[in-house]
């Protein structure tokens, strides 16, 4: 019969929109993870900002570096406290 598409030309454009799927999927959750370590270095970086802004006051103040900025912005204020201790037993 004239106009009708083949069962298998069907399949292959099902099974290609499925890889196109996959593909994309695996492509978008590593970034959504390296978007969520930025986004928690940025509020690391602004709450140890903060806390050199208020703390250099009393003379308390932390190196606001990566590594400082993305423990803290994961582990919040028990990070800061965590920082704040080492660099006194450091120090």
């Amino acid at each position: 019969m004239a106009g009708t598409i083949p069962w298998d030309v069907v399949l292959a454009y099902a099974v290609g929109l499925v890889l196109l799927y996959v593909v994309g999927w695996l492509l978008l959750v590593p970034l959504r993870i390296i978007l969520k370590f930025i986004y928690n270095a940025i509020i690391g970086g602004i709450i140890l900002w903060l806390l050199n802004l208020v703390g250099g006051l009393i003379g308390i103040t932390v190196a606001i570096n990566p590594v400082t900025a993305l423990i803290v912005g994961f582990l919040g204020i028990p990070g800061l406290i965590l920082i704040l201790l080492l660099q006194f037993i450091l120090l």
